[in-house]
């Protein structure tokens, strides 16, 4: 990864801005975080321009009702230099439509280059994908001054990019040691980092790849802490993991691919985020989209490479997601078999599991079919 790259997500999560340019021209933007965001970074954008504007994915301009639903890329609006920073990040977060109720805005326009990039670097540091510019041309002074005396730190378009094609398609094997877990005394752990260098994803290794069935048993299983650790019941994931290793331990082999992608790749904190929505009402999938996250924003192509690397081809993957079974086969791995792998339904999970059946067509009518548990 570039370390100007990863430089610039620490300084975003920081709250501080960072210069992004582009290729060919002298213009380019002047960038902060809305998450990271108070009045004193906002001030500091505000001294190279009053013409603050914030960039949005395109989901989250639609859930604003400034976008169609046919409409794509990511998009600016102008803040008329006006807003707070809290007043920013409701706007950015919030379900109601705020001012833009009034129409006393100005329509919302195509992000540049450098503003989709910035967006780009809260997505790989897991922030929330919206951030604040000021467009600055890189001869003034000012600018000048800040990224020549080490203040403000300046990172291209060019950068950016190649980090993010890199993180979705190189994965390096890093290191790997036996754990013993309770009935399968021979695990091992083999940890792997994204080309990018942001995520970094462990395979558990049930009995010597020597001794693996013929399909290898196989699940790729998004990290959840709510729910593999703490046992939440708002989701199935635990159930799934536990579930998925015993099947392991009882077909004498296989292989969990236990990947970085908290919330379906929007992290932990804007999971977080989304609960208190989906208290308010929404189900899962329109929560991430009032954050301005797709359905899913899981890359799978780093879990088909890890597998790749343990020498595995031809697998039983166990799964309800139809996404996986394409993302493997497409990778050109042999799907022999698919297994359902199901928890227990609760009145907690059962929102949760509605929607991955209904909004993202996983196979779980036979988890629906189930009797809710302590309803």
């Amino acid at each position: 990864m570039s370390h100007k790259t990863e430089r610039g997500v620490f300084e975003l999560r920081q709250g501080r801005a960072l210069f992004i340019t582009d290729s060919g021209t002298t213009r380019g933007a002047v960038v902060a975080s809305v998450e990271c965001l108070g009045e004193e970074s906002l001030a500091h954008l505000r001294s190279y321009g009053e013409s603050l504007r914030l960039v949005l994915t395109a989901q989250r301009a639609r859930v604003l009702g400034i976008a169609t639903s046919g409409s794509g890329g990511d998009v600016t609006i102008s803040l008329d230099g006006a807003e707070s920073a809290d007043g920013i990040l409701e706007l950015a977060t919030g379900s109601a439509l705020g001012g833009w109720a009034s129409g006393s805005r100005t329509a919302p326009a195509i992000a540049a280059r450098p503003e989709s990039a910035a967006l780009a670097l809260t997505r790989l540091g897991h922030l929330l994908p919206a951030v604040v510019t000021v467009s600055v041309d890189r001869t003034s002074p000012a600018l000048v001054d800040a990224i020549e005396s080490g203040m403000m730190l300046e990172v291209s378009v060019e950068e950016v990019e190649d980090t993010v094609a890199r993180s979705q398609v190189e994965v390096i094997r890093v290191a790997e040691a036996p754990v013993p877990l309770a009935g399968a005394e021979s695990a091992r752990f083999v940890f792997f980092r994204e080309g990018g260098g942001f995520l970094e994803h462990v395979a558990v290794l049930i009995e010597p790849p020597e001794s693996w069935p013929d399909p290898v048993p196989v699940r790729l299983h998004s990290a959840c802490l709510t729910g593999d650790l703490f046992g939440s019941l708002r989701c199935d994931c635990g159930d799934q993991l536990r579930g998925s290793l015993e099947h392991f331990k009882a077909s004498g082999g296989g292989v969990l691919v236990y990947l970085h992608q908290e919330g379906r790749g929007i992290g932990l904190g804007n999971k977080i985020r989304a609960y208190m929505l989906q208290d308010e009402g929404l189900d899962t999938v329109d929560a991430d989209g009032v954050l301005g996250f797709g359905a899913d924003e899981r890359h799978f192509g780093p879990a088909v490479e890890i597998l790749r690397q343990l020498g595995v081809r031809r697998v039983e993957l166990l799964t309800n997601n139809p996404e996986k079974v394409s993302a493997v086969e497409e990778g050109g791995i042999e799907v022999v078999e698919r297994i359902p792998i199901v928890g227990g339904l609760n009145p907690h999970n059962l929102p949760y599991v509605r929607a991955k059946a209904d909004r993202s067509g996983h196979w779980l009518m036979d988890m629906l079919s189930q009797t809710v548990q302590g309803d």
